[in-house]
C-alpha cells in the first residue's frame, strides 16, 4: 500500500487509508468544512459508507441530489449538470491502478467529466477491492464486474419503480476516463480496507 500511496501522490492525488466504513465516514465529514455546494456521482460505496444519508440531512449545504425520490428526469439532468460546478464532488472510482491511475466508466458522463474538470475539489471513496495492477486490468474490471453489477442494480430499480429495464453492456458504460494526474490537492481519495461498491 505504501507504493500505491506514493504513486497516487506523485500523480497529484491526496490519499487517506482507513480501516472501515465508519472511519471513512468520519474522515469524509472533515472535507465538508467551508463547502456550500456538493455534486454527486453515482456510487454504491458512498451509499454503503453512509455519506449520502448524511449529506441529505445537511441544511447548510446545497446538495445537487439527482437521486431524490419523485423528481423528473429533467430535474435529474439539471442537478447532475449543476453538481459539476459544485465546491465538492463526491463519487466512487471503478478502478485504481498500482501506478496511481484512476480508471472509470459512466453511462451519462457526469461522473467521469467531473473527475476530469469542473468541481473545485473531488472526494472519492474507494474500497480496496478496486485496486488493480494495470490500466488494462482496470478496464477489464469495469466490463466484467462493475458494469454487470450495475446493470442488475439499475434494471432492478427500474422494475421496482414500474419502468422498463433498459440497461445492458452497450449503454451502461459508454463513456470512459483514464486519469493519471491532477492539480495537487484537488482530488482526495479515501481508500477503505473493505470490499465496497462495484
Amino acid at each position: 500500500m505504501d507504493k500505491l500511496k506514493e504513486n497516487l501522490e506523485k500523480n497529484g492525488f491526496s490519499v487517506y487509508f482507513v480501516k472501515d466504513k465508519a472511519e471513512a465516514l468520519a474522515l469524509a465529514k472533515t472535507f465538508l468544512k467551508g463547502v456550500s455546494s456538493i455534486g454527486l456521482g453515482g456510487s454504491t460505496t458512498v451509499v454503503q459508507v453512509g455519506l449520502l444519508d448524511f449529506l441529505v440531512k445537511q441544511k447548510d449545504i446545497k446538495l445537487y441530489n439527482q437521486y431524490e425520490s419523485g423528481i423528473s428526469m429533467e430535474e435529474n439532468t439539471k442537478r447532475r449538470r449543476e453538481g459539476m460546478l459544485a465546491d465538492l464532488y463526491v463519487a466512487g472510482c471503478n478502478a485504481i491502478t498500482q501506478n496511481g491511475e484512476l480508471v472509470n466508466a459512466d453511462g451519462s458522463g457526469n461522473r467521469v467529466a467531473a473527475q476530469i474538470f469542473g468541481p473545485k475539489k473531488l472526494l472519492l471513496l474507494v474500497g480496496t477491492n478496486k485496486i488493480v495492477p494495470t490500466i488494462k486490468d482496470g478496464f477489464e474490471r469495469i466490463t466484467n464486474i462493475a458494469a454487470r453489477k450495475n446493470i442488475d442494480r439499475m434494471n432492478a430499480k427500474a422494475l421496482e419503480m414500474g419502468k422498463e429495464p433498459k440497461y445492458n453492456l452497450n449503454n451502461i458504460a459508454n463513456k470512459f476516463a483514464y486519469i493519471n494526474g491532477d492539480v495537487k490537492d484537488r482530488t482526495n481519495i479515501i481508500l477503505i480496507n473493505e470490499e465496497l461498491g462495484y
